[in-house]
This record gives structure tokens, C-alpha cells and sequence, in this order.
């Protein structure tokens, strides 16, 4: 049977990406991802953030700790993974990240404060 596992998200980073590097060399890199939803509710505007977990490796991991800053309003695409971990008390726990194949910078004035230029390319797709 056919499956899809596709993501498609915008919003603003959380914090700056944090890049590691695997045994062999190869970079990934992590940040949070703010997408709201607004709407109005008896002439009130509401608002609600959700909070995802995001991950990038190789040449894509690369652009994404040189251009990207916390605040940062990108478009991405990727796939969902659910990852186990065993917290302080030997309970397992899982989390579901997204695992970006694409990306898109919508931040396109200079700004030295973030370290992103007009010149950056604005969009990246994963080897």
C-alpha cells in the first residue's frame, strides 16, 4: 500500500540552529520552529503557537547554521520521524521531529544582527 510522510511548514525559529557532527563526519543541525495560527473569536484575536522540532543534515544542515538566526521566518518541507530516548528515571520517551528535505528563507533584507544577507540563495533542497 502507498504511504506519504510529507510536512510542509512556515514559521519563525526559536533559537539559533544547533549544529553537531556525526562519527563519520557528516553535519546535522537542530532548532524549534514557531508556527501560529490566529483567528478571531467574539472580535477577539486569538493566537496559538505550536512548537516543532526540526533536523538537517548534510549540505542543507551547512546553509542552515550559516544563514538562519533565531527569528528567522523560513518555508520547509520534510518528513515526520518519531525518535525514543530513556529519560532520568529509565522511562522511555519519544518525541516527533521533522526532518527537512527543503528549505526556504523568507527573510530577504539585510540584517547583520541575524548574519543574513540579501545575497544568501533563498532556497536549499537536501542531497
Amino acid at each position: 500500500m502507498p504511504a506519504l510522510n510529507r510536512v510542509q511548514l512556515m514559521g519563525r525559529l526559536g533559537q539559533n540552529p544547533e549544529a553537531r557532527f556525526t562519527p563519520t563526519g557528516k553535519q546535522v543541525v537542530k532548532f524549534s520552529l514557531a508556527v501560529s495560527n490566529r483567528w478571531k473569536k467574539d472580535g477577539e484575536v486569538k493566537e496559538y503557537t505550536e512548537w516543532v522540532n526540526i533536523e538537517a543534515w548534510g549540505r542543507l544542515a551547512e546553509v542552515c547554521n550559516e544563514y538562519l538566526r533565531k527569528g528567522s521566518l523560513i518555508y520547509l518541507e520534510g518528513r515526520l520521524k518519531t525518535d525514543k530516548y530513556v529519560d532520568d528515571s529509565g522511562e522511555n520517551r519519544y518525541f516527533a521531529k521533522v526532518v527537512i528535505q527543503q528549505m526556504q528563507m523568507l527573510d530577504r533584507k539585510a540584517d547583520e544582527d541575524k548574519g543574513i544577507i540579501d545575497e544568501a540563495p533563498a532556497e536549499y533542497e537536501a542531497e
